[in-house]
């Protein structure tokens, strides 16, 4: 499905500034673990959970702070603090949770190369390790669950871990029939950001993405959604690509979530481009794309609850 916009777009390798990664202290980086969860469950995502104050955080909480007449300062105040922790009903930020035999059966593909078309010879992209397909169950780095699980291989069906309690909590989990209609998607470049909005422009979901670069840039105007893929095939052709490995022929490269275009591929009228996930969730807003919008798998998936052919897709 889809084939002719797949073969185009593909997830971004030219680096731009990267937020400060200097871990806060202790007691800081606690709290903002906990906001970041909060976010999550309100609906304006911080992109990957990590517990660090980074780009995206702040977009993220100048986003809530914007929805709830807290003004814009991007800053974790005490106030937009209250209001998270009203939203999240005063739930723990971190809970235990069980490894399943499922979580740690597999199947799992730990050596992915790099190069697309070797990708191509392989059966699947699935998850690396029992331990990044739970990083993304719980929307959360692989690093910050080593550090809250020290010593845990995530191997062992029974295990108890501590992860972001973000499952189940997400206001985009509302059954389709109470959700509002006519609803739009917008992108704007300037902050890196997808909003899903009612008619009335209230924010119902954000989400940080990266969106195309100088060479690729941001197709600016009005697009409609004409379908929606999920564990897409991506169609590889080094002839579409400036930057293609000349030594590169066509390729099809299996689905999975470790696929270029991740979990899901949202089509627009636009040709060639879409809405999709990604395999490196870390680098959403911190590296630019071929022109589409790329943003987390979790974060794609709860997209797909809004969207339907005719969905209204704003690019600004």
């Amino acid at each position: 499905m889809f084939r002719t916009t797949l073969l185009i777009c593909i997830a971004g390798t030219v680096v731009v500034a990267q937020d400060a990664r200097t871990p806060p202290p202790a007691h800081d980086q606690k709290n903002i673990l906990a906001a970041q969860v909060m976010l999550d469950s309100a609906g304006f995502s911080p992109g990957e959970i990590d517990g660090r104050a980074g780009a995206n955080f702040g977009r993220a909480v100048q986003a809530f702070q914007k929805s709830h007449g807290l003004g814009d300062s991007g800053r974790l105040d005490d106030a937009t603090a209250e209001a998270l922790r009203q939203s999240f009903k005063d739930q723990p930020a971190v809970v235990t949770y069980a490894l399943t035999e499922a979580d740690v059966a597999g199947p799992f593909q730990p050596d992915i190369p790099a190069d697309l078309v070797a990708q191509s010879k392989l059966p699947s992209l699935d998850y690396r390790s029992p331990l990044e397909a739970l990083a993304e169950k719980f929307h959360a780095s692989p690093g910050l669950l080593r550090t809250l699980n020290p010593g845990q291989s995530f191997r062992q069906a029974g295990d108890q871990i501590t992860v972001p309690n973000v499952t189940g909590s997400s206001p985009s989990a509302a059954p389709s029939s109470s959700r509002p209609a006519n609803t739009r998607i917008v992108v704007t470049k300037r902050t890196s950001a997808l909003t899903v909005e009612d008619a009335n422009g209230r924010v119902l979901f954000f989400a940080p993405v990266t969106t195309g670069s100088q060479r690729d840039p941001l197709p600016i105007g009005k697009w409609k959604v004409t379908g929606v893929d999920e564990m897409p095939v991506f169609h590889y052709n080094p002839d579409l690509f400036w930057d293609a490995d000349p030594s590169h022929s066509k390729a099809k490269i299996p689905a999975g979530p470790n696929n270029p275009v991740g979990v899901a591929w949202i089509d627009l009228s636009k040709p060639h481009y879409g809405i999709h996930g990604t395999p490196e969730p870390s680098k959403i807003g911190h590296v630019q794309s071929h022109g589409c919008v790329r943003m987390t798998n979790w974060d794609v998936r709860r997209v797909l609850e809004w969207v339907k052919p005719g969905t209204l897709v704003v690019f600004q």
